[in-house]
């Protein structure tokens, strides 16, 4: 049974999101999956609170088993959760910082990493074993820039899902 996890701090989940969770979803198959808003990111800080981003992704990914996360970091998530060799999801920015997470060989040693990959974002050619790529088609979107069009009052049409875009104008999240 493949059991594939997505974390972050989805602040707020956008597109890029929802289409690197699709793409993994067709490419490797998995028997569950699970998205994981994290409370408190251990390497960043957040706009909305805990509860508003975890009700923004269960509008982001209706079809997954959305938790909130206590867990500042990845590792000891997965030392907590004890899944046998789960699928972790995570786009390239988040690969390219992967060397600086807390304890990214024990990451590895837990879980195996599925890189999504967007055009002109190609994987590394010295990536272990236990990590593969697969590419997705996605908008360039980043949290942040979606936080600030909302602070500006600038429409962000299909820069999230519409579920999510009704949440946060609903209840005045990322307002200045």
């Amino acid at each position: 049974m493949t059991v594939a996890l997505f974390g972050g701090a989805f602040d707020p989940p956008h597109v890029g999101h929802v289409a690197l969770l699709e793409a993994a979803r067709e490419r490797y198959l998995p028997d569950e999956i699970r998205v994981f808003v994290v409370a408190e990111p251990g390497h960043k800080e957040v706009a909305a609170d805990a509860q508003s981003r975890l009700r923004l992704a269960h509008a982001a990914f209706p079809d997954a088993d959305v938790q909130l996360d206590e867990h500042g970091y990845t590792v000891d998530m997965l030392r907590d959760l004890g899944i046998a060799d789960p699928l972790f999801l995570i786009g390239a920015d988040e690969w390219r910082d992967f060397a600086t997470w807390k304890e990214p060989d024990e990451v590895l040693r837990l879980a195996r990493l599925a890189v999504g990959t967007r055009a002109g974002v190609e994987g590394a050619p010295d990536a272990p074993d236990r990590v593969t790529f697969f590419h997705f088609d996605s908008p360039p979107v980043s949290s942040r820039e979606v936080r600030n069009r909302v602070g500006r009052g600038v429409p962000i049409d299909g820069l999230v899902p519409p579920p999510v875009a009704d949440l946060i104008w609903d209840s005045g999240l990322y307002r200045s």
